[in-house]
């Protein structure tokens, strides 16, 4: 599934949040074997997220470098807030398992490629908040809708 938030395409298409999608709608196992991806993309894999992290000094200041800056999309005070990575991260929120939408402004929330291979119906996601420079890494139930960040193969 893939969705905009509050089902509203005007508004969110135009403010470069970007759709959401569930799990399923980005797992080629389950989307039949499709990319949801541009020819010569992907998602990230839980494993490419943890480079670029790692990379930009680890989750506890990773997320910093990867949020916009000012305060047009974050909700105040949007912490740490550098984008020295280039990444851009906005915060588009999340469409939630049964139905509902939360924290446009507040989090921006992106799905890896990989499973919790712990759990087993989890899978890893990233999220970036307003309140910190963090990068969240979490293993989520595959109903939420999230945001995708499309690399280069």
């Amino acid at each position: 599934m893939m969705c905009w938030f509050n089902n509203d395409s005007a508004s969110y298409t135009f403010n470069k949040f970007g759709a959401l999608y569930n799990w399923y709608a980005i797992n080629p196992a389950t989307n039949g074997n499709k990319n949801v991806c541009p020819s010569g993309w992907h998602i990230p894999s839980d494993a490419e997220w943890t480079t670029l992290t790692t990379y930009l000094g680890g989750q506890i200041i990773a997320g910093g470098k990867m949020k916009s800056t000012g305060i047009v999309y974050w909700q105040s005070p949007n912490t740490d807030a550098t984008n020295s990575s280039g990444f851009s991260g906005l915060p588009g929120g999340y469409r939630n398992f049964n139905g509902g939408f939360d924290n446009a402004g507040f989090r921006g929330h992106w799905w890896s490629a990989s499973v919790n291979l712990g759990v087993g119906t989890e899978s890893w996601d990233r999220v970036l908040t307003y309140s910190d420079g963090l990068a969240n890494r979490f293993s989520t139930i595959p109903y939420n809708g999230y945001s995708i960040r499309c690399i280069k193969d």
